[in-house]
C-alpha cells in the first residue's frame, strides 16, 4: 500500500439542512501512546483520531472540526491560518496535518520547538477515506484498532443504488458571498464523490467540466440543469439563504432552483471524509429521495 504519511429540514423554504451526530467516533482510548498530546489541523484527521478511540489525547484543532465531542476543545487557527503560539500554548507532543495546512512558517515554528509535524495526505474522496484512517491509526501506534474501524467503514460504504433509472442530478455551489465568490463544483471537488456514492449525478461532471470549481454563470447551470442544489450551511448563510441564492446568475432557472429543492450541509461534515461520511451518504440519499418524491 502506498504510504499516506507525510436535519433539521425546512419544507417552508425548501432547503434541508443535514447535520450528523458523532455516531462512530469514541473518545476514550485502551492503548496507544498515553502520553500523547495531539492537535488536528483538519476536520477528517479530528474525526479519525476520536474514531480511533483516542479523542481524550486531542487538546487542540482546527476551525473547520465540528465535530460534537470535540466541540470544547481550544481552535488553534484563525480562518484557515496555523497560530503557532496557539499551538504551543498547549504543549502538544504531536500536531497532524495535511498538504494544505498552513502557513508554513507556523509549522515550522511549531517543529522548531521540539513538536512532531506529521503530514497525513487529503482525503476527497470516499475511495480514500480508509486509507488515511489506517495511516492515521500507524503513526499514533494502533495499527490493528485502525484496521477494525476501516472494516466497519468500508461495510457502511457499501454503494447505493437509485430506485429508478432516472438518477436526479445534483450540483454543488461552493458559495461565499462576503467574498463574491460563487463557484460550479465538478470533478474533484470533492462534493462529487458524495454526490456519486448517494446514487446521484453531478451536474458539473455531467455538463462536461473538467475542473474541481468553474466560475458560476447561468450557461454552466443551464449545462448542468440540476434538479437539487447543494450548498454548504455558511455558504447558504453567506448569500442571504434561500432567497438570496435564487438571485444568483442562473440559479432560479434551474429546475432545482424553480422546486426551491436545495440541500445544506455543515461544512465541516460535507469536506471532512472522515469516518462521519458513511452517515452522511446515507442521509443525503435519504433526502434526495425525499425532495424528488415530493416533486413526482
Amino acid at each position: 500500500m502506498t504510504s499516506r504519511v507525510r436535519v433539521h429540514a425546512a419544507h417552508i423554504v425548501g432547503v434541508v439542512i443535514v447535520a450528523l451526530a458523532s455516531a462512530g467516533c469514541g473518545s476514550q482510548a485502551t492503548d496507544g501512546d498515553g502520553g500523547a498530546r495531539i492537535v488536528t489541523m483538519t476536520a477528517g484527521l479530528t474525526e479519525t483520531v476520536f474514531a480511533l478511540g483516542l479523542g481524550d489525547r486531542v487538546v487542540g484543532k482546527d476551525l473547520s472540526s465540528t465535530l460534537k465531542a470535540a466541540a470544547d476543545l481550544p481552535v488553534v487557527t484563525s480562518g484557515h491560518d496555523v497560530s503557532a503560539e496557539s499551538v504551543l500554548a498547549l504543549r502538544p507532543t504531536l500536531v497532524l496535518v495535511d498538504e494544505d495546512t498552513g502557513p508554513t512558517e507556523a509549522l515550522e515554528q511549531i517543529a522548531a520547538a521540539g513538536v512532531t509535524v506529521t503530514t497525513i495526505e487529503k482525503a476527497v474522496t470516499i475511495e480514500e477515506i480508509v486509507p488515511r484512517l489506517l495511516a492515521v491509526a500507524d503513526v499514533l501506534g494502533v495499527a490493528e484498532r485502525g484496521r477494525a474501524v476501516a472494516e466497519r467503514i468500508e461495510t457502511d460504504l457499501t454503494s447505493i443504488e437509485w430506485p429508478t433509472a432516472d438518477r436526479p442530478v445534483v450540483s454543488f455551489l461552493y458559495l461565499r458571498g462576503t467574498a463574491s465568490v460563487y463557484l460550479l463544483g465538478g470533478p474533484g471537488a470533492g462534493p462529487d464523490s458524495l454526490i456519486g456514492a448517494a446514487g446521484a449525478t453531478d451536474g458539473g461532471i455531467a455538463a462536461g467540466l473538467d475542473q474541481p470549481f468553474t466560475p458560476l454563470t447561468p450557461e454552466a447551470l443551464v449545462a448542468a440543469a440540476p434538479d437539487i442544489l447543494l450548498v454548504t450551511t455558511t455558504g447558504l448563510e453567506s448569500v442571504g439563504g434561500l432567497e438570496g441564492m435564487l438571485t444568483l446568475a442562473g440559479v432560479a432557472q434551474t429546475p432545482a432552483g424553480q422546486a426551491r429543492r436545495v440541500i445544506a450541509i455543515e461544512d465541516g461534515l460535507l469536506f471532512s471524509f472522515g469516518p462521519r461520511t458513511p452517515g452522511l451518504i446515507a442521509s443525503l440519499h435519504d433526502e434526495m429521495l425525499r425532495l424528488m418524491g415530493a416533486a413526482a
